[in-house]
């Protein structure tokens, strides 16, 4: 497995890693965590889809999260679809990656739809995991359940391993602003207009953050090739709670994509 490194960007520093299995080929995949992940926070996950799908795989820190730089509070409501995607523009620059398959998991699959829809031609293709396309109720349930169980419970210690000093900024940063009411307006109905590469969108029946409301604005709306999965007897995490179904339903996406 490659170290961490770091790759300086003209906005931050961010932590990256490269997993090159000995018969990868094709597209990079770019791992995009969610709102509370970090490089580290994906465990074990993408030593086994690069082994899976036969790909390297790149998997980052955003800025404020992990051992990348902090970033500044409060977000800005549209984080999801301008600072994240203008950040994954730098990355792929900064990597001089040429061939690209996103993968994002919750904020992370936001981040992916909104970069699709700028219809860069490095992009093959996007796999989202628990995709957020608006703000439901259940959401916003989530995110308050999650501040009772960091500010009462012991998720705050168990984040700082993977955080550090970043910690209560990438918290902050997340649940301020799904909890700020006026967030409840952000959408990216019009940023699914404009994607036309291959979409797989992945979500869990008992997804306790989304309803398959997600799923059904997704097909409805994107307006390239798009399949939508919904898992039986899986939450909020279908890398973890389903993998080898999702490790099957990626590599079947990736055999079906343009060489």
């Amino acid at each position: 497995m490659t170290h961490r490194q770091y790759l300086e960007t003209e906005a931050a520093t961010l932590e990256y890693r490269f997993l090159h299995p000995s018969n990868s080929t094709g597209p990079t995949l770019v791992l995009l965590h969610e709102g509370l992940g970090s490089l580290d926070l994906w465990k074990d996950f993408p030593a086994q889809l690069a082994e899976a799908c036969a790909a390297p795989v790149l998997i980052y820190s955003r800025q404020g999260y992990g051992r990348s730089s902090p970033v500044p509070l409060p977000r800005p409501l549209d984080y999801l679809s301008v600072d994240g995607p203008d950040e994954l523009g730098r990355v792929l620059d900064g990597l001089a990656l040429e061939q690209v398959v996103l993968v994002g998991h919750s904020d992370g699959a936001s981040i992916a739809l909104a970069y699709a829809a700028r219809q860069d031609p490095r992009v093959d293709g996007v796999v989202v995991l628990a995709p957020h396309v608006d703000v439901e109720p259940v959401s916003v349930e989530g995110v308050r359940r999650t501040v009772k169980a960091y500010t009462r419970g012991d998720l705050r210690e168990r984040l700082h391993a993977y955080h550090g000093d970043n910690l209560d900024g990438a918290f902050r940063g997340w649940s301020e602003t799904w909890l700020n009411p006026a967030f409840a307006a952000w959408n990216l109905y019009p940023e699914l207009l404009r994607i036309q590469v291959p979409l797989l969108a992945i979500q869990g029946r008992e997804d306790e953050f989304a309803t398959p409301a997600q799923l059904e604005t997704i097909a409805r709306e994107v307006v390239g090739p798009c399949r939508t999965v919904l898992l039986e007897h899986c939450r909020h995490f279908p890398q973890n709670q389903a993998r080898p179904r999702v490790l099957a339903l990626i590599a079947q996406f990736l055999a079906t994509l343009p060489r």
